[in-house]
């Protein structure tokens, strides 16, 4: 995994970005993300209803900000990477989501001057339970309770600080996000469509997915 590194150079920048708003939470049994599925090219909506949750291993996932194909092509790289290092572990042992948030760190540090790719890394592991990692553009990492990323979440910073609660319950905090994301969504133009949830536990992974009808009541 020292010194991983790839030639993106041939990536146009700026064409089609992730103009979003992305968010990570611990909760009592594990963690969920959330997304809206807007992807824009400059003023103009390019997919209304884009899947931003990306899945690397079994019950890690990342959620995707900045340039839609930096973050597409370092997501499936980071996938690779994992996928040769799990196959190296003994029966039965699964790549952490600290593993996998570090691949993710290594490899947007390393093509800091080509990339335009934030990510926010989360899963469940039965050695840390759950655990959100944040890699900002430029390649830093920062483990949190709870990351907010995109376009968006400069309206959410506020809301979300003061209504952020350590250990929610599961229904608790799927109304946490789902908030946080409708309120983004409302006053940012680069965020709209659907709001995607990921939800990892012990139990595996579950999906949801809320309408605009569900959360602009």
């Amino acid at each position: 995994m020292n010194g991983i590194s790839v030639d993106i150079n041939h990536l146009k920048k700026g064409e089609v970005n992730l103009g979003t708003s992305i968010m990570a939470v611990k909760f009592k049994d594990g963690v969920i993300l959330g997304a809206d599925s807007r992807t824009t090219t400059g003023s103009y909506i390019a997919n209304r209803v884009t899947d931003k949750l990306t899945q690397i291993h079994d019950t890690i996932y990342c959620c995707r900000s900045g340039s839609a194909a930096d973050t597409q092509a370092v997501a499936d790289m980071v996938k690779y990477y994992l996928q040769m290092y799990a196959s190296q572990l003994p029966y039965g042992e699964k790549p952490s989501t600290k593993m996998a948030a570090s691949i993710f760190q290594e490899m947007c540090y390393n093509n800091k001057d080509n990339l335009s790719a934030g990510i926010i890394c989360a899963g469940y592991d039965k050695q840390n339970g759950g655990s959100v990692f944040s890699i900002p553009i430029g390649g830093s990492i920062h483990e949190q309770e709870y990351a907010i990323a995109g376009s968006g979440s400069t309206f959410i910073y506020g809301w979300c600080n003061e209504n952020f609660k350590p250990m929610m319950e599961k229904d608790d905090c799927i109304g946490f996000i789902k908030t946080a994301l409708a309120e983004a969504i409302k006053w940012d133009g680069s965020s709209g469509g659907v709001i995607r949830m990921v939800i990892l536990t012990e139990k595996g992974v579950e999906r949801l997915i809320f309408y605009p009808e569900d959360y602009q009541k």
